[in-house]
């Protein structure tokens, strides 16, 4: 889902001031999309990498909430240059949904969400596998993994969404999840060949 022009500027983790994030991002697609008897969508992260937590309700009775779609962005943050930008609502009610099915209240662990241009530009300059047209530029993928429960697992759960792409890297133990085009794979090649898997 892609957010009001108000709500798209990129801004510096230390520039944010919540100003995207105040534009009305009610959406009847909201209640529409929900589950009979659902009154809130609510996810906590936890960034391996500066070791910060959040836990944020970012959707109540039919209506997505600004403040906490800014706090989600600004945690979700480029963490390497600081660099803010707006999440896909659709990937954070992808999570809400794997959460639920891997029925877990303990928060994702991050390894990558929002990457700028110059920080995938460097990455793919020193070829550590990230893809020059990443979706991660957009706001619309995250690299994750989930306490206590297996990463084989959570992909498997991704899978069954039947919706964007999502891949499994053992060797790291985490998933990446994505809101782009519908398909998955496995890195190294440890399961189905290792070669992406029509949906």
């Amino acid at each position: 889902m892609v957010r009001p022009p108000a709500a798209t500027s990129l801004l510096s983790r230390r520039h944010f001031l919540g100003g995207a994030a105040a534009a009305s991002l009610s959406s009847p697609l909201g209640a529409l999309a929900a589950t009979p008897g659902e009154h809130e969508r609510w996810l906590s992260f936890r960034h391996i990498h500066t070791g910060q937590r959040i836990k944020s309700l970012y959707w109540a009775d039919g209506d997505y909430i600004p403040e906490s779609l800014g706090e989600i962005d600004s945690f979700l943050a480029d963490f390497r240059s600081g660099d803010v930008h707006p999440i896909d609502i659709d990937l954070l009610n992808l999570l809400h949904r794997l959460r639920r099915k891997m029925d877990s209240d303990r928060p994702f662990h991050v390894i990558s969400a929002y990457r700028s241009p110059a920080t995938n530009a460097a990455l793919l300059a020193k070829g550590r596998g990230v893809r020059k047209n990443s979706l991660h530029l957009r706001g619309m993928a995250i690299d994750i993994r989930l306490p206590g429960r297996d990463t084989g697992a959570l992909w498997h759960a991704a899978i069954s969404e039947r919706r964007g792409g999502t891949g499994f890297y053992p060797k790291y133990n985490f998933v990446h999840v994505d809101v782009g085009p519908h398909w998955h794979w496995c890195k190294p090649s440890r399961c189905d060949g290792g070669k992406p898997q029509p949906g």
